[in-house]
């Protein structure tokens, strides 16, 4: 290449000091309007300083080349827009030699005989490369006249500059590509899934763990609406732009049961940024997720877990709970939990509930037993104005109040037989009338029942509706009372002693002889009677460690007649398990060793 001569020295194009080479596809590069407008001024520059009729910035599109800016000028005959073949054009020298060109009359030279420049009347140019950073031709930068032109050399300086401005401009758009790409690399890498959208919710990213994770390959999803890309929001109910976008968004962490391409559960950790312009404005968002599938599974069948979404516990028997929760958070089934009173059949819904992609919507609990039977349509179903006697406005049910949630039929057992039957109805199709209306109503509803009693039974006295049991008892879940699971009682007295002291009660601890006999004691309320005997301690020790004349009168009672019984040798699982160590797994042996009758260890170990 030759050396131009008009080239400061100490002047470097860009395209000469940028070191990375990093790969790069011109064509995913964005001319800003801020640039174009830019582009714009300078040809109009060059065009009105030079005294010419064309300025031209020209982009090579091989075979073709396309005017990008023209000065706009009335002779002109160039206009944005326009593409013209590249061979025989000024412009395909310059590009082939990557140097300037400087034609002062096309007319005296047959080099220039066959250039359509000349049949649009421009018979002088004088044009520069324009290069991107890499070394690759951009397209060119140029000014033709209609008349001989020798163009002085103080104009081939100018031109010069304008040219560096431009690949100043070239330089920033390939840098911020570049950048772009080393970004997208690096998160292209990581372990953990990531997924970005815009304001239309639009997919811009999303790298190889978010693939794995979820099943779904970029091709699938990018560019794609987020909602119907995944069949529905990604993030379920949680989902910040489901009623729109919002006017910004603060960092949001959460867990996520999601369903794969193919239909497997996962839980993954959810983690949600805003992502904002060069001007802070709000652009769209940003979320990385770590799938916690296997984690929590292994946590659950090891037992290392002292509780699990608001649920204490870490006894075979609860895990078993964990687990069941788990497994219905990525589908709507009807779930049935049963348990004795006390035992916490609201707060597992609630956790079933929280769980799922419903879990920012309504979770709504009505308590059959509650509710009086004239009013209970009208709670459940709702009603229109005039109705009955007092229906002074309309009023929505419990089941248009849950909409999108999760409605909690607690002491199902207790649904009068004609409610029963439109209950059924509902779960068939999904759809009811308001108390005096004529109009069908339809709401999306997962709909979870709890009991304390058995349904069977009370279907075998003709209480409750066979085909209504079946409706509902699609999985059954069955808590343990708290006196089959005492293992847990230290954990569930730490958690309510921590949750009284952030209430303002505070106290050192219960005295070993407390909680010894509060492992003891049958508990006939379960946990909340475990709550409520802690509470009552609080108020009594009045600061003090809670000693075994703190607690209830109910305790202490049942703790004289265990004494009045006769000495009696108090089994715990440690002792057990070391008794059985040493008898080989014999029952009787270890019964002798522990100073117990063999009826005793048998009911000790059917308990756990």
């Amino acid at each position: 290449m030759k050396k131009d001569r008009n080239r400061n020295p100490e002047t470097q194009y860009p395209s000469k000091i940028l070191s990375f080479r990093p790969q790069i596809n011109k064509k995913e590069i964005k001319i800003t309007d801020e640039i174009v407008n830019t582009w714009q001024d300078i040809v109009n520059t060059i065009a009105e300083i030079m005294n010419v009729p064309s300025a031209l910035i020209m982009k090579i599109d091989e075979p073709y080349i396309e005017v990008f800016s023209s000065s706009e000028s009335s002779k002109n005959p160039y206009k944005a827009g326009d593409r013209e073949y590249l061979a025989g054009l000024y412009c395909e020298r310059v590009i082939k030699k990557r140097n300037k060109l400087l034609v002062p009359n096309a007319l005296k030279d047959k080099e220039w005989d066959k250039n359509p420049d000349i049949e649009s009347g421009m018979i002088s140019y004088l044009g520069f490369p324009l290069l991107w950073p890499d070394g690759e031709v951009f397209g060119t930068i140029c000014m033709l006249d209609s008349k001989e032109n020798k163009y002085e050399k103080r104009y081939e300086k100018l031109m010069a500059r304008f040219k560096e401005f431009v690949e100043a401009h070239l330089f920033l758009l390939y840098k911020n590509l570049a950048n772009r790409k080393n970004l997208e690399n690096i998160l292209d890498n990581l372990s953990e899934g990531i997924i970005a959208h815009d304001m239309e919710r639009r997919i811009l990213f999303f790298n190889r763990a978010a693939e794995k994770t979820t099943g779904y390959f970029r091709e699938d999803v990018l560019g794609r609406d987020c909602h119907e890309a995944f069949g529905g929001p990604f993030c379920g109910s949680r989902c910040s732009f489901k009623e729109g976008p919002p006017d910004s968004l603060d960092r949001l962490s959460y867990p996520l049961n999601i369903l794969t391409k193919r239909g497997e559960p996962k839980r993954i950790e959810m983690t949600v940024n805003g992502r904002t312009d060069e001007a802070g404005r709000f652009v769209g968002i940003i979320a990385s997720f770590r799938d916690v599938t296997d984690l929590i599974g292994l946590k659950i069948q090891l037992g290392d877990l002292k509780g699990f979404a608001g649920i204490i516990g870490h006894d075979p028997k609860m895990l078993q709970v964990y687990k069941q929760i788990r497994d219905m958070s990525t589908n709507d089934y009807p779930v049935h939990i049963t348990g004795e009173t006390g035992t916490g059949k609201e707060l597992v819904a609630h956790a079933i509930h929280d769980e799922s992609r419903r879990g920012e919507d309504p979770f709504v609990p009505v308590n059959c037993a509650a509710l009086p039977e004239g009013t209970l349509e009208s709670e459940l179903f709702g009603h229109v104005k005039g109705a009955f006697t007092g229906a002074v406005r309309d009023k929505k049910g419990r089941f248009e109040l849950a909409d999108n949630g999760t409605l909690l039929l607690d002491e199902v057992a207790d649904l009068p037989k004609p409610m029963q039957a439109k209950l059924l109805r509902f779960l068939q199709d999904g759809t009811f009338e308001r108390v005096g209306d004529e109009k069908t109503t339809s709401v999306d509803v997962r709909l979870i029942s709890a009991t304390n009693r058995d349904l069977k039974r009370e279907m075998e006295r003709d209480n409750f509706r066979e085909d209504l049991y079946y409706r509902i008892n699609v999985v059954p879940i069955h808590l343990p009372p708290l006196r089959k699971r005492k293992n847990d009682i230290p954990f569930l007295l730490e958690h309510f002693i921590n949750e009284a002291s952030e209430d303002g009660q505070q106290t050192p601890g219960l005295s070993k002889e407390a909680v010894a006999l509060m492992k003891d004691y049958p508990w006939p309320g379960n946990v909340r009677e475990l709550q409520s005997a802690i509470r009552f301690a609080l108020v009594k020790s009045r600061g003090r460690i809670i000693q075994p004349y703190d607690l209830p009168v109910e305790l202490k009672k049942w703790q004289n007649e265990q004494s009045s019984r006769g000495p009696s040798r108090k089994l715990d699982w440690d002792s057990v398990r070391a008794a059985l160590a040493r008898s080989g797994g014999n029952k009787a042996k270890a019964a002798r060793l522990l100073g117990v009758g063999r009826a005793t260890l048998y009911r000790f170990l059917a308990d756990f």
